[in-house]
């Protein structure tokens, strides 16, 4: 940890040349983020503004800009006074330009982008990037220095930030929250997690509302409460509330200046009693109410209606500049208001005076290695995984907890990691059987204990399970952790992984654009999900907890960063763990239920398999035998635990009640090997495919999710009429396993009788087999509505010796 050289205790108020420094640099930040939005030429203004200098298309986010930038110069200040690590998150939409304008004032953008030079042109290239084709976004996304936050979606800046602290002590994350954002639930849950901020290990989060009035068209809710019920808002929250409110950028300078050194003052307070003491408690943390004019000094009115102050400067404050005379004029204006001739010289690059405001290499927060984390990232250190098998004598002979020995792998991962990695969930960790980890770490909990706590509640301040039943935070949670070069793994309810399928898109998007177009950024750790409590094991949770459906969506992202991954047992499981906690750029999303399921292979035969992806179980088949082997009559194929199950008990089925009927079992464990190459790097050929598969002969394919992803990930093979998907319907209710597997058509009574329809050969020779086949759907059935529970014969069945 670096040594902290606090602020005086009553900040000393701001010298007049310091005040005017402040003021110039500000100036600077607002004249580009205005720029930036207009120009595409004569970007310093040093010829008239004519329509040729404007963009054709208007686009981009003024209102929030000065605000933010403003808070951006005083902590410039602040990091070069006392040495701060720091990094500034934009939480208001669209937000770039202020964090933009900075970065390229502190020379990080130019260094990062040569072409965007410190002089006139590269103003130009500057300027016309900007909500351009070719160029970048409005908000913060990966091509921005210093971002770890897009911003593109609302709600999750106080989540990434804490993700960001955790673990980081010497950091303070800035977290700017827009007024907007504060109105969503991901945002308004976030606001509990300084409960689970240690002050002697982790970092600190200084969040600032900027409450700027309005959104795109409206009011904003938090503008327009009481200063009492505002304050009473977050002292209920358990944060201390500082105020900075007006329009006067004077007296803002002097305010924000002072209660920026209060609140850097009082986080280094509590963080140096408790680092002194060694005692971590709960503390309330700084907070910072922001409440400037949206729009702050742009034109005040347009057309006689009122801009400044006003929803209607939140995106483009003058429009239709290139054909209105009087809008260049007054775009014209407004930008020469802030001088930029007193702020650059005559190569176009901002005045040393001004230069010497900005912190210097690694403390800018625009250029600090926290924001590009893969430069920090280590590898993990990993015990071995076959130190974990499960012993299997026999395929399907016996049976185990799939979730469990997982929870001991990554118990002894969390060991070897006590500073790098953490394991998040909603409160399920020991309901996904993974409460192994507690013997190494309990869950962080930093606020009020008692008693009863003790027995088994396995609370700590120094605990790394990070539990709280948001799944919107424990995403961001994460993400921030991650991109900050750390490790985690998070396990939630398959049905509920659904709470963050646009966060899953925004991260999968960030990764996407980081490694394709932005090769300064460093690979960072992949996000890994378990989801259990899976949809085929709903025995009283019901159809509110049957929902296969998150698969589907995983596979809209781009297969450069994605992967799905079905193991069938516990071993596997265990050689899918491994490997998803050494990659990189990616998220991998794993489907393992957490009852005792059968197992099927050794250790060597799981790792064997999960490499390929997906192969055939030569003793669960018989197509190897007798005169003609590798000539199958059917393919029996199963991707998931409880499907795969299902098949081979109808593959034994099958191979008792026609001897002559020549069975291949195909088991899936990455699910995107059912791809074609173009469509997915792990994709097979289109010659291994049907190699495994035939080009002629049935598929029955039992899967885990909905049975259309199937059809999608194959749609281009050939002979597509062979495959015959079976998944879940949207059928269920209280069901037993059995029953469930029943009424969405993946047991195996019903795949017995899907081959018996496929095989021509069978269809009029199995009349009574099919026959028998209806009657034990029938007769299990109605033995689960009259007992509660499958027959013995179901419950233990085993894959005969």
């Amino acid at each position: 940890m670096t040594e902290f050289i606090p602020p005086a205790a009553d900040p000393a108020p701001l010298s007049a040349q310091e005040l005017e420094h402040l003021d110039a640099w500000w100036r600077a930040c607002n004249y580009l983020a205005a720029g930036m939005i207009y120009l595409q030429d004569n970007p310093l203004l040093r010829e008239p503004l004519q329509s040729q200098h404007i963009k054709a298309r208007l686009l981009g986010h003024w209102g929030s800009d000065p605000g933010m930038t403003m808070l951006y110069v005083h902590l410039n200040r602040l990091i070069r006074r006392c040495d701060l690590d720091m990094i500034f998150l934009a939480g208001p939409g669209h937000g770039a330009p202020a964090v933009l304008a900075p970065a390229y004032l502190e020379g990080t953008y130019s260094e990062i982008y040569p072409d965007k030079s410190e002089d006139v042109e590269g103003l130009r290239r500057f300027f016309r990037q900007f909500s351009f084709p070719g160029g970048i976004g409005s908000h913060a996304t990966p091509e921005t220095p210093g971002s770890i936050h897009e911003g593109g979606e609302l709600g999750y800046s106080l989540s990434h930030a804490h993700g960001a602290a955790f673990d980081n002590p010497d950091l303070i994350v800035v977290a700017v929250v827009g007024d907007g954002e504060a109105e969503t639930g991901p945002l308004a849950a976030s606001w509990h997690s300084n409960k689970f901020i240690n002050p002697i290990r982790d970092g600190a989060v200084l969040p600032v509302l900027h409450l700027n009035g309005y959104k795109i068209a409206n009011p904003t809710i938090l503008s327009r409460i009481s200063h009492e019920e505002l304050d009473c808002l977050f002292r209920g929250y358990g944060w201390t509330p500082y105020f900075v409110e007006g329009g006067d950028p004077e007296l803002i300078h002097r305010e924000l200046a002072a209660t920026l050194e209060r609140a850097v003052a009082q986080i280094k307070a509590i963080q140096q009693e408790a680092r002194a003491s060694g005692i971590a408690s709960r503390a309330r943390w700084p907070m910072i109410v922001l409440r400037t004019p949206k729009g702050w000094t742009g034109p005040s009115s347009v057309n006689g209606h009122r801009v400044e102050g006003s929803w209607r400067s939140h995106q483009v404050p003058i429009a239709d500049v290139a054909s209105n005379p009087q809008h260049l004029a007054d775009l014209e204006a407004w930008l020469k208001s802030y001088r930029p001739e007193e702020l650059f010289d005559a190569d176009g690059r901002l005045l040393p005076q001004l230069r010497a405001l900005a912190p210097l290499g690694h403390r800018r927060m625009s250029a600090n290695p926290v924001a590009n984390g893969g430069l920090l990232r280590r590898e993990l250190r990993l015990p071995d995984f076959r130190d974990y098998a499960v012993s299997v004598e026999r395929p399907g002979g016996s049976r185990a907890d799939n979730t469990r020995p997982l929870g001991s792998l990554l118990r002894d991962t969390m060991r070897l990691n006590m500073h790098n990695f953490r394991v998040f969930g909603p409160d399920e960790t020991a309901s996904n059987r993974l409460d192994a980890i507690y013997e190494v770490s309990g869950k962080t909990w930093m606020a009020e204990k008692r008693p009863e706590d003790d027995d088994g509640g396995y609370l700590s301040v120094d605990g790394r399970v990070m539990e709280i039943l948001s799944e919107h935070t424990l995403e961001g949670w994460l993400e921030g952790y991650l991109l900050t070069g750390r490790h985690g793994f998070f396990a939630t309810y398959e049905a509920f992984a659904h709470v963050i399928d646009s966060m899953f898109n925004q991260h999968a998007k960030w990764l996407d654009i980081s490694r394709r177009e932005v090769p300064w950024r460093a690979p960072v750790s992949a996000l890994n999900i378990l989801l259990s409590s899976t949809v085929w094991r709903q025995d009283h949770n019901g159809f509110s907890h049957q929902d296969p459906g998150f698969l589907d969506l995983v596979t809209n992202k781009s297969g450069e960063v994605t992967r799905i991954y079905l193991p069938p047992d516990a071993n596997c499981l265990l050689v899918v763990a491994d490997e998803c906690l050494r990659s990189s750029d990616r998220i991998n999303v794993i489907v393992a239920d957490k009852q005792s399921h059968l197992q099927y292979l050794s250790m060597e035969e799981a790792i064997r398999h999960c490499a390929k992806g997906i192969g055939i179980w030569a003793w669960a088949g018989n197509d190897d035998q007798g005169p003609e082997p590798d000539q199958p009559d059917v393919v029996m194929a199963s991707c998931g635990d409880v499907p795969t199950l299902e098949a081979l008990a109808a593959t034994e089925i099958l191979r008792r009640e026609f001897p002559t009927l020549r069975v291949r079992f195909v088991n899936v464990v990455d699910l995107f090997r059912l791809a074609p190459p173009a469509e997915h790097p792990n994709g097979l050929s289109d010659a291994d495919f049907d190699t495994l598969f035939t080009p002629d002969k049935p598929v029955m394919f039992n899967f885990h999710g909905y049975p259309w992803l199937i059809h999608k990930l194959t749609y281009r093979r050939t002979n597509q009429a062979r495959i015959h998907v079976r998944g879940y319907k949207e059928q269920g209710s209280i069901n037993t396993p059995l029953e469930l597997a029943i009424i969405n058509q993946v047991d195996r009574f019903n795949l017995v009788i899907d081959v018996i329809d496929r095989v021509p050969k069978l269809r009029s020779a199995a009349a009574y087999v099919k026959e028998r086949m209806k009657n034990e759907i029938i007769g299990h059935t109605q033995q689960a509505h009259r007992y509660g529970i499958d027959r013995a014969e179901i419950r233990d069945w085993v894959w005969p010796e």
